[in-house]
């Protein structure tokens, strides 16, 4: 059972997200805050497996407590959950450690697997946010250079590699590379080690640069 804390300070949407969390039958929620010092204090009383945040809320904001309790717990999952899409909240949301991403109208079965993948340890977003966030990422007053591919690559993990930049989560690339949840996770392992990066989105800003050339 995977446990979630949901931190808003809108009831009605603690409400819709409880619901929707509790009828699923392999998730539930464990507790609600509705503030960042709230959300703080009751990570480290329930610890569970994944917190939904939202950004902007009186007192301390979702930034500054996704910020807070990755410092205290690295291995902590946080998912933000907000009505604001654009770089101002983003970037800075990723600073803090938040694993994921999403607006607060995505589909209820797109959060739902959300949430599920980011307790396995993929890093999250909407397809639109992602590919804003790669071209952030590699763009340069006088245009990104491209970088080498790694000499040692093999054709597989060059294949897992190109879905992780379309941003498809293990089990979907498992899916279309007909290969198991553990295999893809040992393809990503090696690329992660192989390019010196230590996180997927690091994997898939860098491997911008050449996938596809």
């Amino acid at each position: 059972m995977i446990t979630v804390l949901l931190v808003d300070d809108q009831r009605l949407v603690r409400a819709g997200l409880r619901m929707l969390i509790d009828d699923t039958a392999d998730l539930t929620v464990v507790g609600e805050a509705t503030d960042g010092i709230g959300a703080i204090r009751m990570y480290t009383e329930l610890c569970p497996d994944l917190v939904i945040m939202d950004l902007r809320m009186p007192g301390m904001d979702g930034i500054t407590a996704t910020r807070h309790i990755l410092a205290s717990a690295p291995r902590a999952k946080v998912l933000v959950l907000t009505t604001f899409d654009d770089d101002e909240h983003l970037f800075p949301a990723l600073a803090a450690g938040a694993a994921g991403y999403f607006v607060k109208d995505t589909e209820p079965a797109v959060l739902l697997d959300a949430i599920r993948r980011t307790v396995e340890g993929d890093l999250l977003f909407s397809p639109a946010l992602l590919r804003r966030l790669l071209d952030r990422a590699i763009e340069a007053p006088q245009g990104a250079e491209s970088v080498p591919v790694p000499a040692d690559l093999t054709s597989r993990e060059l294949d897992v590699l190109r879905l992780v930049v379309a941003g498809y989560g293990n089990q979907d690339i498992a899916d279309r590379l007909h290969l198991g949840v553990s295999t893809v996770k040992t393809h990503i392992a090696n690329l992660l080690d192989k390019t010196g990066t230590d996180n997927r989105i690091r994997l898939a800003v860098y491997a911008a640069r050449f996938v596809g050339d």
